[in-house]
């Protein structure tokens, strides 16, 4: 997504500060990391705004990520998506035999990308 809105970040640094988003939000099953990535490369590209005015128009955009997401895959959390409680063993070993990666979580991380794109065109 960087690249195609010639936004400059270290790819080092973006990897790092997604990490905690793994398995929703550190194996929690919260929300999913690719809807958390989605909606932090959101404002990586839109910025904070100066007026309150400017800031709820811009907070249209991932409201709407989400709509879209959650209307395509049903479901925004991992746990939910996946149907594994990945803080635990049991669920993480369900998970890792599984073919619920490519599955559930590819897809996702690709509609997230997919809509981001779109909606990041929209906005322009």
């Amino acid at each position: 997504m960087c690249r195609e809105f010639e936004i400059e970040v270290e790819d080092d640094v973006i990897r790092r500060m997604a990490f905690g988003f793994a398995g929703g939000i550190g194996n929690t099953g919260a929300v999913c990391g690719a809807v958390a990535g989605a909606v932090m490369a959101i404002g990586l590209k839109l910025g904070r705004a100066d007026t309150m005015d400017e800031g709820l128009r811009r907070l249209a955009v991932p409201q709407e990520f989400r709509r879209r997401f959650e209307a395509e895959m049903e479901e925004i959390t991992c746990r939910g998506l996946t149907g594994a409680d990945l803080s635990t063993e049991e669920g993480r070993e369900q998970y890792m035999s599984s073919d619920i990666p490519q599955r559930v979580c590819f897809p996702a991380v690709g509609a997230a990308y997919r809509l981001v794109v779109d909606l990041l065109k929209e906005a322009s």
